[in-house]
């Protein structure tokens, strides 16, 4: 049976019952009882035992009233009751986004990754930030990806508008073996206006990890407070290092890496001065620093090029008793150095080796004595 504002209602699991005075949203009845209280009940539980046939409902004392708006406080009816209420004006979520300013000089790309350490004094200790700063009046659509035996990981996406930095993670010492290789890619466009088209970038970069551990490589940024480490990977349109590379390019730059290895030799031949017995040698095995591109190669020709460069340089110094040489290798899987300490083991029987400072060059490090 239909309730209506009016009729006279009891209740069905609670003693004492009163006059529909109103409706509330999710089929509520509100019942006013004998001392003028308004209860709310569910309808269901309600049962008309007296209805008012006009429908009328019990007059309401008089509330104020401004002009002719009804009174807040007047009963709804039903339809009133499920309607939602408005919301209040400091309640509404603000839609208005200010354009973002250009700059005369802003019309090239430039996009740089930016490592911020969040306490430079305690550079051995302390966690550190990585921003993708975006110094050009263009939006940039990004992806952010980190490598691991050539399989990647996305680390990062999203949109960074003109002239601005986005926080892109927190990181600690312990990772940085996991960042040797990043890469960026990027979409440049405007919104709202005409503009000249970009084309799209895809950068491989190479983080020389040791560096995180050196104070000096910290250096003041137009775009932080505190000294920066930062990349670029495009810059003034160009980007820092394409990864599409023929295979012709790379047989070119191997041969180009050995001519160059060859005319030292010479030199070093000509030149009649003896090599301090004691001075360190620093050799950075990373594929990076030995090949302008990997693109085009696997990891096992990789390594034996890496390989090739190890007993080199160990050839050339066997007879230099005394001798300490570092060969940087990166942490990674531990390939690499385990392939160096199979050859220290069977070519190289004389030497010795440990770990090399961990302050100075990380977990991925191993320096060769020759005895």
């Amino acid at each position: 049976m239909a309730i209506n504002i009016g009729d006279k209602v009891r209740f069905l699991s609670d003693v004492g019952g009163g006059v529909v005075c109103g409706f509330q949203k999710g089929n509520i009845v509100l019942v006013e009882d004998e001392d003028g209280f308004e209860i709310p009940v569910p309808a269901k539980e309600c049962v008309v035992i007296e209805t008012n046939d006009l429908n009328i409902a019990k007059p309401a004392p008089p509330k104020v009233t401004m002009g002719n708006k009804p009174s807040l406080n007047a009963p709804k009816t039903q339809e009133e009751a499920e309607k939602p209420e408005p919301l209040a004006w400091d309640e509404r979520p603000v839609t208005f986004r200010p354009k973002p300013q250009e700059r005369k000089d802003g019309e090239r790309l430039n996009v740089c990754v930016a490592f911020v350490p969040v306490n430079i004094k305690e550079l051995s200790k302390t966690k550190f930030e990585a921003y993708i700063v975006n110094d050009c009046n263009y939006y940039v659509a990004y992806t952010y990806m980190s490598a691991e035996n050539a399989v990647w990981t996305l680390r990062s996406s999203g949109v960074i508008e003109p002239n601005t930095k986005v926080f892109i993670e927190e990181f600690e010492h312990k990772d940085l073996n996991s960042m040797e290789r990043l890469a960026v890619q990027l979409i440049a466009y405007k919104e709202d206006k005409p503009f000249a088209m970009k084309p799209a970038v895809s950068a491989d970069m190479r983080i020389d990890v040791t560096k995180f551990y050196k104070l000096h490589t910290f250096r003041e940024s137009l775009f932080f407070d505190e000294p920066t480490l930062e990349y670029y990977v495009v810059k003034d349109d160009v980007p820092a290092r394409p990864l599409v590379v023929t295979a012709e390019e790379i047989k070119r730059a191997m041969y180009d890496k050995g001519e160059d290895e060859r005319r030292q030799k010479s030199s070093a031949r000509v030149d009649n001065k003896k090599p301090d017995p004691k001075a360190v040698i620093e050799v950075d095995l990373h594929a990076h620093e030995l090949l302008d591109t990997t693109a085009g190669l696997s990891p096992n020709e990789i390594k034996d090029y890496q390989l090739g460069v190890f007993r080199k340089t160990m050839d050339e110094h066997l007879k230099e008793k005394g001798r300490r040489i570092v060969f940087i290798h990166g942490k990674g899987e531990g390939v690499l150095r385990n392939a160096l300490i199979t050859e220290l083991k069977h070519k190289y029987k004389s030497c010795t080796w440990q770990d090399a400072s961990f302050q100075q060059y990380g977990f991925g490090a191993t320096m060769v004595i020759i005895h």
